[in-house]
């Protein structure tokens, strides 16, 4: 999947799951960028997910986690889990 069209949907689904509508990042993010971004029309800026992610109560961390898990269509969360831990602990 494309990388925008994985971030809008991970977008969605936090978003929803924190029973938000667009409407509610504003008035800091109008309500058509978020839409917007979710469609995969625009890219974020790092400032801008880092903003997002606190709107929404997330950490950044998980916000381009779940975007990475969209992008790689993976299906299984738990293998794809298992080789982000690997990764980041041969950095740590």
């Amino acid at each position: 999947m494309d990388v925008k069209l994985a971030f809008g949907k991970a977008l969605r689904q936090i978003r929803k799951a924190r029973g938000m509508t667009q409407e509610a990042f504003e008035p800091g993010v109008v309500r058509t960028y978020i839409s917007a971004l979710e469609r995969g029309i625009h890219s974020p800026t790092l400032e801008r997910i880092v903003e997002l992610a606190a709107l929404l109560n997330v950490s950044s961390a998980a916000l381009l986690t779940l975007t990475a898990f969209y992008e790689q269509d993976s299906q299984d969360s738990a293998s794809f889990l298992n080789e982000l831990c690997e990764d980041v602990c041969n950095w740590i």
